[in-house]
Parts: C-alpha cells; sequence; structure tokens
C-alpha cells in the first residue's frame, strides 16, 4: 500500500507536534512530504520534506495529496478553500473556522465525493467522552434535564498572550477562551447533547489578563425540550476544574479527575415522583465507578483515522462538516453577552460577522510582549468582508 504524501501548512505549536509525531512513525502510511511557514528556519527542521513560504505554493506543488492546515484561525478558511478546490483532501485543526459565515463558505468548497475532510476535535477519542455517548444513544439515562460543565483549567499567564502579535486579538484570533481553549468542550457538549435552541451568556473582556478578548466566560443554554445548560470556562483560574454533570431521569453522571461516576435512581425521577406517597423522599440509588483508563489517542488518532479515511475508506471520527457547530455556539456566546440578549438559532450568521467586522475596525487594543514593548499585531481577519 502506498503511503498517504502529507503537506502540514503552518509551523507553530500544534504544526510542529503533528509533523514529530508523522517523523516519529507514530501515523501509519502517512509521510511528510512538504511543510509551509512564513518562517524558514522552521522548513529546515522537516527535511527531506520539501519546504514552502507560500501556502498557495505547496497546494499547487503536487508534492502532496492532503494537507493539515495548523494556521491562526481566520486563515483555516482561505487555506482550506484553496485546497479543497485544488482537490486535495483537507484536514483543518480547530476551530474550523472563527466564526459562522466564514464555515458556511469552506464547507461550501467541499464538493469533492471522494475528498475527505475532516476537523481536529481529538477530545471525541476520549473513552469517557465515548462511554457518555454510548449510555446516551442507549437510553441509559432518560432524558436529559440539566447539563453543567465547569472548564476552568485553561490557566494562561500574560507570557502566554505576549508569545505572539495574533493572540487574543479580534483581528488575529477572533476571540480568546471560546476559539482557542474551548472549542474542544464546545463540541463535545453538540456531539453529546445537540445544539440548543437558545443562547443566554456573560462574557468578561480581559478580565485577568490584558487583552481585549473574553477570558471569562459564563452561558446558560436552552432545549427544545426543556433541557437547559450551563457552561463555565475561563483562562484565569488556578488551579481550575474540569468537571461535566449530567442531570438526568435514571440517575446523574460526574466526570471529574479521570473518574467516571454514575448514581443510578432505581426507579426514573419522573414515575418515582408520581407514585410516592412521602413527598420529600428521593429514588433509591446505587453508584457505580465506570471502570476507563486514559484518555484516547488523542491528535494522533485523529491524524490516523483521517489517513484510514483516505486510503481505507475509514468511517471519519470528526467530519468538517460537523465543526460548524462548535464555531455556532462560541459565536452565539459572544453576541448574547455583546448584545445582552438572548440569542435563538441558528445564530444569524451575518449579524455576527458584521458585529465581529466592527470590533476589528475599532479596535485600538496594543498587544504587549514580554519585554514591555508593542508586539507585532497580524491582522489575519482578511478572510471575511461585509
Amino acid at each position: 500500500m502506498q503511503d498517504l504524501r502529507l503537506g502540514i501548512i503552518g509551523l507553530g505549536n500544534m504544526g510542529q507536534f503533528h509533523a514529530n509525531a508523522i517523523a516519529a512513525g507514530k501515523i501509519a502510511h502517512c509521510r511528510l512530504t512538504a511543510v509551509c511557514d512564513r518562517d524558514e528556519r522552521q522548513l529546515i527542521k522537516h527535511l527531506p520534506a520539501r519546504g514552502f513560504v507560500s501556502s498557495s505554493e505547496l497546494i499547487a506543488s503536487g508534492e502532496a495529496d492532503a494537507v493539515l492546515i495548523a494556521t491562526p484561525h481566520y486563515s483555516h478558511t482561505t487555506i482550506g478553500i484553496e485546497a479543497l478546490n485544488s482537490g486535495l483532501h483537507v484536514l483543518i485543526e480547530k476551530p474550523l473556522s472563527v466564526h459562522k459565515a466564514d464555515c458556511e463558505r469552506l464547507l461550501a468548497a467541499h464538493r469533492g465525493k471522494k475528498q475527505v475532510f475532516a476537523a481536529m476535535f481529538n477530545q471525541r477519542t476520549d473513552p469517557y467522552y465515548l462511554k457518555l455517548q454510548e449510555m446516551i444513544r442507549a437510553d441509559e439515562l432518560g432524558t436529559i434535564r440539566r447539563i453543567n460543565w465547569i472548564v476552568t483549567h485553561w490557566f494562561r499567564t500574560a507570557v502566554y498572550y505576549a508569545s505572539s502579535g495574533w493572540r487574543a486579538t479580534w483581528a488575529g484570533e477572533g476571540g480568546g477562551v471560546l476559539l482557542n481553549q474551548s472549542p474542544h468542550q464546545l463540541d463535545i457538549w453538540q456531539w453529546l447533547f445537540g445544539m440548543p435552541s437558545k443562547v443566554r451568556a456573560f462574557c468578561q473582556f480581559g478580565r485577568y489578563h490584558d487583552i481585549e478578548v473574553e477570558d471569562d466566560v459564563t452561558a446558560y443554554f436552552e432545549y427544545e425540550n426543556g433541557t437547559t445548560g450551563v457552561l463555565i470556562t475561563s483562562t484565569g483560574e488556578a488551579p481550575g476544574t474540569d468537571r461535566l454533570e449530567i442531570a438526568a431521569e435514571k440517575g446523574r453522571v460526574i466526570i471529574q479527575n479521570d473518574r467516571f461516576h454514575w448514581t443510578r435512581n432505581e426507579v426514573p425521577m419522573s414515575k418515582f415522583s408520581k407514585e410516592s406517597p412521602d413527598g420529600f423522599a428521593k429514588p433509591k440509588t446505587s453508584d457505580v465507578e465506570v471502570p476507563i483508563t486514559g484518555h484516547g489517542g488523542q491528535h494522533h488518532e485523529v491524524l490516523q483515522n483521517f489517513v484510514d479515511a483516505i486510503l481505507f475508506g475509514k468511517r471519519l471520527i470528526a467530519p468538517a462538516q460537523e465543526g460548524i457547530h462548535s464555531v455556532e455556539l462560541a459565536n452565539a456566546i459572544l453576541f448574547s453577552s455583546a448584545t445582552d440578549t438572548t440569542v435563538s438559532l441558528p445564530l444569524d450568521a451575518r449579524a455576527f460577522e458584521w458585529w465581529l467586522s466592527d470590533k476589528i475596525k475599532n479596535s485600538s487594543f496594543r498587544q504587549i510582549d514580554g519585554h514591555g514593548s508593542d508586539a507585532s499585531l497580524a491582522d489575519f481577519s482578511k478572510s471575511f468582508g461585509r
């Protein structure tokens, strides 16, 4: 079997991570044949892969059958469209794009039925979430009444934000914790529970850091069937928490600190409530610690799955078409907070695009680097216009 020839566009943290995994032989049937970065010094690290400073040149070179795009967020759209239009298979790092309208443009460029288009949502390989999905599909939980997810283990320092001029700016990144750290949780949320019908959110911008975008978020979700949810996420808390709690008709699940705890109601809540003669009684429960080890193959597994989908027809773990949902949730959270209103889904993509464009146009923020001077502010927002 001939190996897949892969090109990586963007050799920042994640691009380097994927390139090193391929070089170490961790991805079967895959050869790194082309790399692209504006910094030519990064290209030398990955010889004998052919180096390019232009993504367009790599795409047109014929050196790769597929590309992995690991560039700043806005350029996911423009580079992704160009690669898809050139007939290449495409894998994009999270998020799929910065905003819903760009997601729609990118997805519209995927027209080839045999062309594999995937997103890097590595948390879908985590056995904790896979087990929860299995329970939901098997109706072991019954109707889900409430979802609470506290994700505040994303602590970041001032040095992190000063490391690149594009970070934590509307023009360079398009958002903060919702676009950079928490797309994984937003993806898992919609993957497990579906999309809510309404969002009411409260974002704080630069609460903990000298940045112009959100670093602290509390969002309330409401579903057509009455299910509610709360997501809390931040980059300003330490030690932080990662706790997912689901209250359902047949009991409660808590995933926290590498534990999957299932408290099962012996009688479903609604049935017990109707039949119990005691107004203060609660259903009897049984506690189950679901044995789970490790967190799955993560990035390597998603990349291997992408290669296997191209070469062997394997089903994708994270089709790019599903990547729009986490972006829409992030956009809705920001838009709700900015407009001080409850936002109904589907989100008005054009209204949010206009709002974001105005944030970029009217921004006077200047990033400060680790030496106390102005950092170079990269503007990647030219991928969209009014």
